[in-house]
């Protein structure tokens, strides 16, 4: 019995011990060095495609980016797949927008959190520069990406993430978010440059939910919404008969729908129109909470920004009636 005692102790103290080593290996191996290369990238995970591309530019060759959200999809409305959290969890870095955009993923990237870096780009822009609609009260706009001056600045974060993950490449990170910032500076000047070519009564640009008031803020654009600043919220008929009033007093060439957005709610403010006996057309397809398809003119935030104002540009400065 005394024997069988004995040999019981050293049993559980082998296991002890065991348990042990393989605790202070996995600590070690948890503290060692991330050794980062153009062929062993930083795996990251991005939600929607101006995230994606942001961190693209700012990590360049260093990072290999994942974009859960391809052209087309709404990310107010977006739910995390299965295949979607696997790759969340096999992620080295996580990168969002932000402001409740990603609003159903809230959970997902607390729990994240506690197990590798989840950034928000939109956490360190003022508060003072971000728009809090009435209908929105206690909630940020999260659509800073139409005022490129603003999504600028979500690139200091971008670097500053990247850099406190791979130290070694730390200038590189900020190297590339001060040229990329360059050409986003260009590109926001010459957004306003073609905004301001459009006089000013017919500057007035109508989607179907309240996504481009950063856009109308910066560049000086009267900008109406058949819905509020999420798609969540609903459209009524009052809605419809509030804009086709407008429209027709004001003699508004065009209206607009969106990529990520079903095209009804402005078919019917087109066809409320023409019942007025007001001539209204729908003036093109904007991007708003998506870039365009992989291949496209608007695949890239640059080439989303150039899409969207040369179409308003074009539907509100050139009206199909005068063509």
């Amino acid at each position: 019995m005394k024997k069988m005692f004995q040999l019981l102790m050293v049993f559980l103290i082998g296991v002890t011990l065991s348990c042990s080593s393989s605790s202070q290996q996995k600590a070690a191996s948890k503290n060692e060095k991330r050794i980062v290369t153009p062929t062993q990238q930083i795996q990251v995970v991005a939600t929607t495609g101006m995230v994606a591309d942001a961190v693209k530019n700012v990590g360049g060759e260093y990072v290999q980016v994942v974009q859960l959200m391809g052209a087309g999809v709404d990310p107010h409305l977006y739910k995390a797949s299965q295949g979607d959290i696997a790759k969340l969890e096999n992620a080295e870095m996580i990168f969002y927008s932000g402001l409740n955009l990603e609003g159903k993923m809230g959970d997902i990237f607390v729990k994240m959190a506690r197990f590798k870096p989840v950034v928000a780009v939109t956490e360190k822009i003022d508060h003072s520069l971000l728009r809090e609609p009435p209908e929105f009260a206690g909630h940020f706009d999260p659509h800073v990406w139409f005022d490129v001056s603003l999504w600028t600045k979500t690139l200091e974060v971008i670097a500053s993430e990247l850099s406190q993950f791979d130290p070694e490449h730390s200038e590189f990170y900020q190297r590339q978010s001060k040229e990329y910032g360059k050409k986003l500076n260009e590109l926001h000047a010459w957004v306003k440059t073609e905004m301001m070519r459009i006089p000013k009564t017919t500057r007035v640009l109508v989607t179907a939910h309240d996504a481009f008031g950063y856009f109308g803020q910066a560049y000086d654009v009267e900008v109406m919404g058949l819905q509020g600043v999420s798609t969540v919220s609903e459209f009524g008929l009052k809605d419809i008969q509030r804009l086709v009033e407008m429209l027709a007093v004001r003699k508004i060439p065009a209206v607009f729908v969106e990529s990520s957005i079903p095209k009804r709610s402005i078919e019917a403010v087109v066809e409320g129109s023409k019942a007025k006996g007001h001539q209204l057309v729908i003036g093109g397809e904007l991007y708003s909470d998506a870039m365009g398809s992989p291949g496209s003119d608007a695949d890239n935030y640059i080439g989303m920004v150039k899409a969207n104002v040369k179409t308003i540009r074009d539907a509100l400065l050139f009206p199909a009636s005068e063509q």
